[in-house]
């Protein structure tokens, strides 16, 4: 079963084109991991599944995207989709708010109001994102209270509570820890039982850690795409093995 299916985009900012047709195919409950030197493209990508390239100004992008053989572009509701596919960003951005309150914001737009149910959803999404323990006496604090790596576990919390299908990563331990680090990764693996993760990384070490399927991205272009442990122990792009063997990036 497939999640998104990425089929022949092309995205520009104004006059530069940041990628180039596109293909890729992200499937239901498996972590793909992006990867590739910086301005690559990667993050350019991962932001149009939700859309926030909708917020650049001339922006724009030809091809399509599908998340369950839907356009994301044409046929759906920007709110319904970033409901449906959740981000986490490279640095923790916790709302300045309490840590209960951080969680309850989706859910509380999305129109529950019920303390019962608000209750729940906190209670559950700071389980997922395996910080209920170190929380639950201190919901009423304020978010910014924590450390870098849990609240960056906030924030994966946060995106949880709306109960997406998708959580797309950028990036979401490069700002924390190997401790931190660790422990997102952990986290990152536990989730794909639920839910289906796009993470882009610089870490190459990462990408084999946690991720099923990588793709390598160089200058607006995918170059290269499959299993993790074929993409690192037998690269078919002369390119790709050049990266992942520390030649240039």
């Amino acid at each position: 079963m497939n999640t998104f299916e990425i089929k022949n985009v092309d995205l520009f900012y104004s006059d530069f084109q940041a990628l180039y047709n596109v293909n890729l195919t992200v499937k239901k409950n498996e972590i793909t991991a992006l990867i590739g030197p910086s301005g690559c493209g990667k993050s350019t990508l991962i932001k149009s599944l939700n859309r926030m390239n909708d917020l650049i100004d001339g922006c724009r992008i030809t091809g399509k995207i599908l998340l369950n053989d839907v356009d994301i572009y044409k046929d759906m509701d920007v709110n319904v989709l970033r409901k449906r596919v959740g981000m986490v960003f490279q640095k923790p951005n916790p709302f300045p708010m309490s840590i209960y309150d951080n969680i309850a914001y989706g859910p509380r737009v999305h129109g529950i109001k019920s303390k019962q149910q608000l209750d729940a959803i906190v209670e559950k999404s700071l389980r997922d994102a395996v910080i209920w323990d170190e929380t639950k006496d201190r919901l009423k604090k304020s978010a910014l209270s924590l450390s870098g790596g849990q609240q960056q576990r906030l924030c994966i919390a946060r995106a949880l509570s709306v109960e997406p299908e998708v959580l797309l990563m950028d990036e979401p331990t490069s700002a924390l820890d190997p401790i931190s680090t660790a422990k997102i990764e952990e986290l990152v693996m536990e989730l794909k039982q639920k839910y289906t993760v796009v993470i882009v990384t610089h870490n190459m070490q990462q990408a084999t850690r946690i991720s099923d399927n990588t793709g390598f991205f160089l200058m607006g272009e995918l170059v290269e795409f499959g299993e993790t442990e074929q993409i690192f122990s037998m690269p078919k792009d002369k390119r790709c093995e050049d990266y992942i063997t520390g030649r240039f990036g």
